[in-house]
């Protein structure tokens, strides 16, 4: 039986007909319909073994929303949505079911129910800007609204499971951070300021304190993203033989990495959900491994209100519906066809076998050998297809859906779309990472788990030209994985990229891992 009727065939699929559709994953204006609710569009979602130096006992997981936030986007920035649900799930049995998660949910308030006032002309009257001076602690005087939200641990489903708080260990609020205005804003500078809002977190249950940050942080995903979508306007094959990006032989008019084709590093923001939970309080009973997604989910009513005010703009009601799922990022992007990708987002990833043809018959490399056939076969020689030939792919089912055996598979298998990460492979230090994770013979990365250093643009094109084809390094020595062989992939070895780099050096190496944010003023700035 291959691969697929096994998946078609099973009784989760049958369940999944009756109860629900299926989803993949959510990233960057992935969906038609999420481009319309950007605050609880889910960007990118990192689970890896914390690398920060005397952490490697902890796992962090960040889950970011709001894509392409303006540093200077002002008066109002970037708060979350008070009406949505914003969840990061687990799964420690292999089931693809949540028996963990945690909620976070998000109030705004004024103060005094106004904001900061002036007087004009005997005129007591409420200010346009959130701030009315320089800001240097969290809860500010001269902060004019406050945005604080609350943590929630739920044991089992998710909707009907044990639910507990999960508390500030100091003792009151958890407290989001206004954006970075700028300098005049916060003239003490805006690190110092926002790494007031980590707060060491008690978790029920759990002996050892978690850390909990939520707020506005610099993007790090590398990608070359208009020239992407303008019908990969570029050849993705690295053209100079870079020394981490290049195969040994440079390819004459392929694309040469550097920063001016970062079209999202060093130009835009986003907000970070981030947690740095021990792992001992989230891997099961199973072999150390674990799955990640998050989720955002409204109301299911929502009524525009014809004299809205601050605290009822509009009128919610009815059950929460998820519109927003993210595990491994680039899956709805570039897998998913346009006609199911808003279906994608709607459930868990119980359902995922239903639309396997989108793995075992991938759409994205056909269009890549339609697009570049010619010059790659050029340089390469002879003819025929640049794409891959094996049907079904087993080796995008094993990177997608199950995980690899002896490095991020679960013990139980249920073929399913999420981050999987062997939290017992030891991290790997700052500098010694490779952007190209488990390809690059570092484990600690990605497919196991995602760092916010991991070039996911460039693995997964490599992945999806065949790379697992061929012997990968493991532990400096050639491992073939047995999914697929070097004759499937006729250019499974090219050095395939889109001329955007990654690295972990880029970012800092303590929780939250991320940069802060890009100033808004004074412009320009380049990313640290």
């Amino acid at each position: 039986m291959n691969i697929r009727d096994g998946l078609i065939g099973s009784t989760a699929y049958a369940a999944l007909i009756m109860f629900g559709t299926p989803a993949f994953a959510s990233s960057h204006r992935e969906a038609p319909n999420i481009t319309k609710m950007p605050k609880v569009d889910n960007t990118d979602v990192y689970a890896f073994t914390s690398y920060e130096p005397g952490r490697g006992a902890f796992t962090t997981i960040i889950a970011n929303f709001q894509p392409g936030e303006g540093p200077g986007d002002g008066p109002n920035y970037y708060t979350m949505d008070p009406d949505a649900v914003y969840e990061i799930h687990i799964d420690n049995v292999g089931d693809a079911v949540e028996h963990l998660t945690f909620q976070f949910k998000f109030t705004n308030a004024l103060i005094n129910g106004t904001g900061e006032t002036v007087n004009v002309g005997g005129k007591n009257l409420s200010i346009a800007l959130r701030q009315a001076g320089p800001i240097a602690t969290p809860g500010d005087p001269h902060l004019g609204e406050n945005e604080t939200y609350t943590v929630t641990q739920i044991v089992g489903d998710r909707a009907t499971g044990i639910r507990t708080a999960v508390v500030n260990a100091a003792g009151g609020s958890f407290y989001k951070p206004l954006e970075n205005a700028g300098t005049k804003t916060f003239p003490g500078g805006y690190a110092s300021y926002a790494n007031q809002f980590i707060y060491s977190a008690t978790i029920q249950g759990c002996g050892t304190p978690a850390r909990v940050f939520v707020g506005s942080r610099a993007e790090q995903f590398a990608i070359n993203l208009g020239p992407v979508f303008d019908l990969v306007n570029f050849v993705p094959v690295e053209g100079d033989n870079d020394p981490v990006y290049g195969n040994g032989t440079p390819f004459p008019g392929g694309i040469t990495q550097s920063a001016d084709n970062q079209e999202l590093i060093g130009k835009k923001n986003v907000a970070s959900i981030a947690m740095e939970i021990p792992t001992a309080c989230l891997v099961g009973s199973g072999n150390g491994v674990i799955g990640v997604w998050s989720t955002a989910s409204l109301p299911q009513a929502r009524l525009l209100r014809t004299t809205p005010t601050y605290d009822t703009p509009t009128l919610e009601g009815g059950a929460y519906v998820q519109v927003s799922r993210l595990g491994m990022g680039l899956v709805n992007e570039l897998v998913i066809g346009i006609k199911d990708k808003d279906l994608f987002n709607a459930a868990s990833p119980s359902g995922d076998a239903a639309l396997i043809d989108y793995v075992t018959n991938p759409t994205f490399p056909a269009l890549l050998d339609a697009l570049f056939q010619a010059p790659v076969r050029g340089v390469i020689g002879g003819s025929g297809t640049i794409a891959p030939t094996n049907f079904p792919r087993n080796d995008l089912v094993a990177t997608f859906l199950t995980g690899f055996k002896g490095v991020n598979q679960l013990s139980v298998v249920t073929p399913s779309e999420m981050l999987r990460l062997n939290t017992k492979i030891p991290a790997t230090p700052q500098a010694a990472q490779s952007p190209f994770g488990v390809v690059g013979n570092d484990l600690a990365g990605y497919p196991n788990g995602r760092r916010p250093g991991d070039d996911l643009t460039d693995i997964t094109l490599r992945v999806a030209m065949g790379r697992l084809c061929y012997p990968i390094p493991v532990a400096g020595a050639p491992t073939d994985l047995g999914l697929c062989k070097p004759a499937d992939a006729p250019t499974g070895m090219a050095a395939y990229t889109d001329g955007a780099p990654s690295s972990a050096t880029m970012i800092q190496a303590v929780f939250p891992y991320l940069n802060p944010p890009l100033r808004g003023a004074p412009r320009p700035q380049t990313q640290p």
